[in-house]
């Protein structure tokens, strides 16, 4: 039964698997995990000044969070569109529904759909099973009918689970998730069919432009982690993922910093420009039964 077995995945040392491939012998599979989020204007959430997060309204952090639909995700946009890089959107199913003109857009640029919870100011932990279930159902058929695609990925608001997270989604048809971020590889859950994919909270704009980090220090930051992976997959292909939120990476001074990342990956003769749902398909037909 869904939340009875905290056991989610086996240890597995990737010194001791079986060679992953990728697509044209690409040693690296990259991907953009493009956080398309909605907050709640009456609850606290993710805050660039902690001075004033607990107020409500928060004029100051709802304002830098709400720049990113209005503003940064066209800015992102442009420049995926213009490297040929397709997204991989981690979408709250509020923001499917709120902001039609997003959609569109990736529509237009066959972006990959993936749920990611209802909204980024509600976390999923400590739901009961019944509770957790209605409420998954809601946002897969959420974003199942503003997209008109069925999403095969999730990633959880905040990365967060209950123990049974993996289980009921499988229940809804998703067939991998985002949220364990322990391997450069895909890898089986005990769920059957469920994998999970490679994400990252390291290169991720968010912790790290929150820290300090400049721009040319973030074009640095990919290209030591596309050189390390591209050296450590002589023994197996590599996942490479890049976590974008638009109201962090879509501001003016940043932008140029993410264009000229891209200018760089996608200049390499080793690297598959992917989606998730590719990465997730073509390891499940080279590694699983």
């Amino acid at each position: 039964m869904p939340g009875h077995d905290p056991t989610i995945f086996d240890y597995s040392p990737i010194t001791e698997r079986p060679t992953v491939e990728w697509p044209g012998g690409a040693r690296v599979a990259f991907y953009i995990g493009l956080n398309i989020e909605y907050f709640r204007i009456d609850r606290p959430s993710t805050s660039i000044w902690p001075g004033t997060a607990e107020l409500v309204p928060d004029p100051l952090n709802y304002g830098w969070r709400d720049y990113g639909p209005r503003v940064g995700i066209w800015r992102i946009a442009d420049i995926l569109h213009r490297h040929g890089v397709r997204a991989s959107a981690l979408l709250n199913s509020a923001a499917a529904e709120r902001y039609p003109q997003i959609i569109e857009a990736g529509l237009a640029r066959d972006w990959a759909w993936l749920a990611h919870g209802r909204t980024n100011s509600e976390p999923i932990a400590g739901m009961a099973i019944d509770e957790e279930r209605k409420y998954l159902t809601d946002v897969v058929e959420t974003i199942a009918s503003a997209t008109g695609r069925r999403p095969r990925g999730w990633l959880g608001p905040g990365l967060t689970e209950t123990f049974g997270t993996p289980a009921l989604l499988a229940e809804l048809g998703i067939e991998y998730l985002l949220d364990w971020t322990n391997d450069d590889q895909p890898y089986p859950l005990h769920v059957p069919g469920m994998l999970n994919v490679p994400y990252t909270v390291e290169l991720n704009d968010l912790g790290l432009f929150g820290k300090g980090v400049t721009g040319p220090e973030f074009v640095q930051m990919v290209r030591d982690q596309y050189e390390q992976l591209h050296a450590d997959a002589a023994t197996g292909g590599r996942v490479m993922a890049l976590a974008l939120h638009p109201f962090v990476i879509g501001q003016p001074f940043r932008a140029k910093y993410l264009d000229q990342a891209l200018e760089f990956l996608t200049a390499q003769p080793d690297i598959w420009p992917a989606t998730s749902d590719e990465i997730a398909e073509h390891y499940r037909t080279i590694c699983t039964a």
